[in-house]
């Protein structure tokens, strides 16, 4: 069936796709929000208009991700990435150490970062069976006086969730770029959880930071202002410019979220839409390949082998020309990455899945 506008089905892995209402009600503000006379995208972000966006989209992920009393939301730019640069930045004195868990590519960056800063210590890292899996958080040697302990929730290139929070409150740091509000989250486990907007909360330009207030206490003396947690706080992410456009698109992704039953109705449409695709995978005989262990298969990302390279660039022109597009895995892994974030729909899986059938017949 095909989709309204005549939509393909996006499986890029970032940007992500955005549910159609809220595309919809952003046209209709476009050129004219709310009576304003112009458009969010012309719009002072010290105009009241304008805070009031911002203070809403706040007070929405709050809501819908559970945040508690004694954090900070803040709306920040330069991605998840610039954050693997700030937090050892910011975090890390001197005379202390920080553990990094390493399950794939995006930890692995963050390391490197941290590593240019200060002193690490990594604490797992997956490489030897090219990061298809997780460890049990409980069962990492953590260093009790380590100034926080990073890792990432979702890793978006080798498809593998850890599914789980610390088990205790602690200096936890967490980058869920890949898979926040796709599942409940305990936020007060964490000092900290950021997440770059572009997976599952709406377009590029914007990454949220979640960090509790004790955390902020920690932070080493002197920072550059544009890398200081606290210059972004105190003036409530409007430092300077924020991502104006990108920060209004997110607050109406959590308003659509509210609308549609919050993270435990998010998590068991995601369940469902990756169940759909990993049967496939499992049903087809071995013709098709999982990367990651079952136990920690994520539901954003899901990454797959054919038996070879030209089946493989046969798959995915045969997926292309039925509308289902950006399926080509990561030179890491190799194979095909199908990404399903929040706002895909079921439809697109269902597709997926029967031409994934249609095609391990017919060529294996």
């Amino acid at each position: 069936m095909p989709q309204s506008y005549d939509r393909v089905f996006n499986f890029s892995a970032g940007p992500c796709t955005l549910p159609v209402e809220v595309l919809e009600e952003a046209r209709e503000d476009l050129l004219n929000y709310k009576g304003t006379g112009l458009s969010v995208m012309e719009m002072s972000h010290r105009s009241k208009p304008y805070e009031k966006i911002i203070g809403e989209a706040e007070a929405d992920l709050r809501t819908v991700l559970g945040v508690p009393e004694g954090y900070k939301v803040l709306f920040l730019q330069g991605g998840a990435s610039l954050q693997f640069t700030m937090i050892p930045m910011g975090f890390l004195p001197a005379a202390a150490s920080a553990d990094y868990i390493i399950t794939g590519a995006w930890g692995k960056k963050a390391l490197e970062a941290a590593q240019m800063v200060g002193t690490v210590r990594k604490i797992f890292d997956a490489k030897d069976s090219n990061y298809n899996h997780a460890p049990k958080l409980t069962s990492l040697d953590v260093d009790p006086n380590a100034a926080y302990i990073h890792y990432t929730s979702n890793e978006t290139i080798q498809g593998v969730d850890f599914f789980e929070d610390p088990s205790t409150a602690g200096n936890w740091v967490c980058d869920a770029s890949s898979d926040i509000l796709s599942r409940p989250m305990d936020v007060s486990k964490y000092a900290m959880m950021y997440a770059g907007a572009q997976k599952n909360m709406g377009p590029a330009g914007v990454v949220v930071a979640i960090v509790r207030d004790s955390f902020f206490d920690t932070l080493v003396e002197k920072t550059h202002p544009m890398l200081d947690y606290r210059v972004h706080a105190e003036n409530g992410s409007m430092y300077n410019t924020p991502a104006c456009w990108s920060i209004y698109m997110c607050g109406l992704v959590y308003k659509y979220l509210l609308r549609n039953g919050g993270l435990a109705a998010s998590a068991e449409r995601n369940q469902k839409k990756a169940g759909t695709i990993y049967s496939a995978i499992d049903g087809s005989g071995g013709f098709y390949k999982g990367h990651a262990v079952p136990e920690n298969r994520s539901w954003m990302n899901i990454t797959f082998t054919l038996p070879n390279e030209d089946l493989t660039t046969e798959f995915i022109a045969g997926a292309k020309a039925k509308g289902m597009i950006e399926l080509k895995g990561h030179r890491s892994v190799g194979g095909c990455r199908a990404s399903i974030y929040n706002a895909f729909p079921q439809e697109g899986c269902d597709a997926l899945a029967q031409f994934m059938g249609e095609f391990a017949a017919a060529r294996g």
